[in-house]
């Protein structure tokens, strides 16, 4: 039996699986605990936290359908009739946007134009040649008069787009309303009433607010991407909306896959230098301190240049040059995790100094228990909130960490889109006359949004963790009021 593709797991796909799959499961044992459940149920409460949360979820939505990887099939060997697949790995999104990566231009276009942005020599009806700008093979293509027709069928894709938008938004509020009622046992009308009153206690009103501007956006690009390239294209006539989809996985692969090379080393360590004190106490502070003398892009920048060393020497490790790239790209996300535990570790040692200085952790140690299982049992889940708030909040900072180290060359593979890449690609060409100004503009535009939103989300995580910070906001606030030449205090 043969089956049009062939499935491709590549090393940073599982390690994402792995990660969703640890979500879930923290998710399903976070549902069995009311103490868990409650600091993120002043998540849900959180207007920024929410409109955040459902503008990364656009984000996680486009790197999980590039996550899944596969190969298409060939036609068998008719020697042998053995089924062979393609070397190129492509993915749900490549399939999803397959005009995008086929339709190519030569050189660089501007957004929306049907024009080459520069000019060439071509014949004219006479044969004498002359310098003009080309018509673009795919973008407007469909235009016999560009210049008359463009901007209505502009006009009429966006009003497609926003037609495509307003019926999407309707379903997507029906079925939240929906599950709402449900779930409080309400009639459909009086929810829908409440939710759009803000009477409820999740902000949904800005959540569908929130979307509805997003599908206003999406929509109309989504419709026009199939007539023009709306974001233009680069140097070897590539979409630039297509590259800029892309890079989402890398910022989100960078993001995440750190975390999970970075945890180990700041839980294990972190927790034993501040429990067990004395020379475990010393080495530990001795290894980070050492570590964060050393500069962290020397360092990095060392040891990809290492790697590369490796890949140029032992080309045969690798079948494809999508596996080449992804290695690349862990080894990038094993390095800034190698590099990026010992703030964390510092947090995690002053924090098991403090606990275990209380009443139930020495309760413990006089009924006998061992040092391993007071720190599983009772140092590690009095920390989770520092270690979800540091992950939190450093994501953004990681994001930007690769297209900083992208743009000096010592990032992730050439071949593999990010945005890091993109800037740096766009970096030569800023210099131009006339200026090519959309792919930088695209980058800056995408991470941007991502970086504004994980921000947004993380402050209504560490608002809603931080005993200190939660301590702070539930505490009375005073406004003082002058009542007939008199001061009298009165709770807001």
């Amino acid at each position: 039996m043969t089956f049009p593709i062939k499935p491709v797991l590549l090393w940073t796909d599982a390690l994402v699986f792995a990660l969703v799959a640890a979500i879930l499961l923290f998710v399903w044992y976070m549902n069995r605990h009311e103490h868990l459940r409650m600091p993120w149920r002043k998540v849900a409460r959180s207007t920024s936290g929410m409109v955040s949360a459902t503008v990364l979820s656009l984000f996680i939505l486009v790197g999980l359908l590039d996550t899944f990887h596969y190969q298409k099939a060939l036609p068998p060997d008719k020697q042998t009739a053995e089924m062979r697949y393609a070397s190129d790995v492509l993915s749900a999104l490549d399939a999803i946007a397959e005009p995008l990566r086929m339709r190519q231009e030569r050189t660089f276009s501007a957004p929306f134009s049907a024009y080459a942005h520069a000019k060439e020599t071509m014949s004219g009806a006479d044969g004498t040649p002359r310098r003009d700008y080309p018509r673009l093979k795919f973008g407007g293509a469909h235009l016999e008069s560009p210049a008359a027709e463009r901007l209505p069928d502009i006009a009429r894709g966006v009003l497609q787009g926003v037609a495509l938008a307003a019926m999407l938004w309707m379903f997507a509020t029906a079925i939240i309303t929906g599950v709402v009622a449900a779930r409080a046992d309400r009639r459909f009308a009086e929810t829908s009433g409440d939710l759009w009153r803000g009477d409820l206690d999740v902000p949904w009103r800005a959540v569908l607010i929130t979307l509805g501007l997003l599908l206003i956006v999406v929509m109309p690009l989504i419709v026009l991407s199939g007539r023009y390239h709306v974001f233009g294209t680069d140097k070897v006539g590539q979409d630039v909306f297509y590259l800029t989809l892309k890079s989402i996985r890398t910022g989100l692969v960078i993001g995440t896959v750190t975390t999970l090379v970075m945890l180990p080393f700041a839980l294990t360590l972190g927790i034993m230098a501040g429990y067990l004190r004395g020379w475990v106490d010393d080495a530990i502070q001795y290894l980070y301190t050492t570590l964060s003398s050393i500069p962290g892009v020397l360092l990095i920048a060392a040891a990809v240049l290492m790697m590369q060393v490796y890949m140029d020497t032992h080309p045969e490790t690798f079948d494809s040059v999508t596996r080449r790239a992804d290695f690349r790209l862990l080894f990038l996300c094993v390095i800034l995790g190698v590099t990026s535990w010992t703030g964390l570790c510092r947090l995690l040692r002053g924090e098991a100094l403090k606990l275990r200085e209380l009443e139930y952790v020495q309760a413990a140690q006089a009924f006998g228990v061992g040092p391993w299982r007071i720190m599983a049992r009772h140092i590690l889940p009095n920390v989770v909130h520092i270690v979800i708030i540091t992950i939190v909040l450093g994501f953004s900072g990681l994001v930007l960490a690769e297209a900083v180290l992208s743009y000096v060359g010592v990032g992730v593979d050439p071949a593999m889109n990010s945005f890091g890449t993109m800037i740096n690609a766009a970096r030569l060409e800023m210099a131009r006359e006339p200026i090519v100004w959309w792919s930088l503009a695209a980058a800056f535009v995408f991470m941007f949004l991502l970086v504004l939103s994980a921000n947004l989300f993380a402050d209504a995580v560490r608002d809603a963790l931080d005993p200190r910070v939660s301590a702070q906001l539930a505490r009375p606030v005073f406004r003082w009021h002058r009542q007939r030449g008199a001061s009298s205090r009165h709770p807001a």
